[in-house]
């Protein structure tokens, strides 16, 4: 890359192909993006307010919430700013950082529902170990692993992906991410390619363990009215949070690496951005309606507490 960092910018073309109705895309781009912000911060504090709710499977879906935050913060203000600009462009170092910050919300989402499918096979197969496992010290523990290991593999891939030279700077998507910047190398990327098939090797073993973890509960739920309940309470809407995940994340991997350049740009686009627009809003939806503790928890801090302070 002949231009220093500092002056080289990345082109953008994933919005090329959007040239009319661009105010009302920001538009519901700005409403979904205050609402992701809003609803899971609302959700968050609910959580951390409500001493009911620090039990661990709360607080891996507070670190869920917290995770959507993240991941939408990184997509939504540029995305923004593009549909009301007329070039569509980024900086080195803004491109990294976005490519940084996306990976590690994706890498941590599916920890972190690993994580959840685990905590539900302890709470529903073995309920008498459950509180003696699954201390508030554990899951400090697992939290700290969650986004240790996360962080990790995405600053192993970072830098592997920054120490390489550029011969162009044209990504034919709405963000950057890493494997449309490793195939603008001037070099050799097989090493890349070994981390991302090392990567997909640790994704394959988080869904065989999630596999494994709800074969198990479904077997004890069918044995019992109480786990049939549990099940339906609390696994229903955390397998509903995890096929939506990582079925988008995969048609937007599998179209990134192999899918033809010539096709529609409005699906690329849709592929791209479902995995970061959707969960973010839909996971706390999800799990503020379905499950009772996190609603009856935030009728209390935010209904019925501002009925009790009103003055007569």
């Amino acid at each position: 890359m002949e231009n220093s960092t500092q002056e080289f910018m990345f082109l953008l073309y994933g919005l090329n192909d959007t040239r009319t109705n661009k105010n009302i895309y920001f538009a519901f781009g700005l409403v979904a993006y205050i609402m992701t912000l809003f609803i899971n911060g609302m959700l968050i504090a609910t959580i951390i307010l409500e001493k009911k709710l620090h039990e661990p499977m709360y607080l891996f879906i507070c670190n869920l919430f917290a995770n959507g935050i993240c991941g939408s913060s990184a997509f939504y203000p540029k995305i923004l700013v593009d549909l009301l600009a007329d070039t569509h462009v980024i900086s080195y170092v803004g491109c990294y950082v976005q490519v940084y910050i996306i990976f590690s919300y994706a890498f941590c989402e599916l920890t972190c529902l690993t994580v959840m499918s685990v905590d539900r096979y302890v709470a529903i197969c073995k309920p008498l170990e459950y509180h003696s496992l699954m201390t508030l010290h554990m899951v400090a523990k697992l939290l700290v692993f969650n986004w240790t290991f996360t962080l990790l593999r995405t600053s192993i891939g970072a830098v592997l992906t920054f120490r390489l030279p550029l011969c162009g700077n044209v990504i034919d998507k709405l963000y950057c991410s890493n494997w449309d910047i490793v195939k603008l190398s001037c070099i050799d990327v097989t090493l890349n390619s070994l981390y991302g098939y090392f990567q997909t090797f640790f994704q394959v073993s988080q869904a065989a363990i999630i596999v494994v973890s709800y074969v198990q509960i479904i077997k004890v739920s069918l044995h019992s009215k109480t786990g049939r309940v549990k099940f339906m309470q609390t696994c229903l809407p955390h397998l509903i949070t995890l096929f939506n995940f990582i079925i988008s994340l995969f048609f937007d991997v599998m179209y990134a690496r192999y899918g033809k350049l010539e096709g529609q740009q409005a699906l690329r686009n849709i592929l791209a951005m479902e995995f970061l627009v959707v969960p973010p809003l839909l996971n706390p939806l999800i799990y503020g309606i379905k499950l009772t503790q996190i609603r009856q928890g935030f009728l209390k801090i935010y209904i019925y507490r501002h009925k009790a302070v009103r003055p007569s």
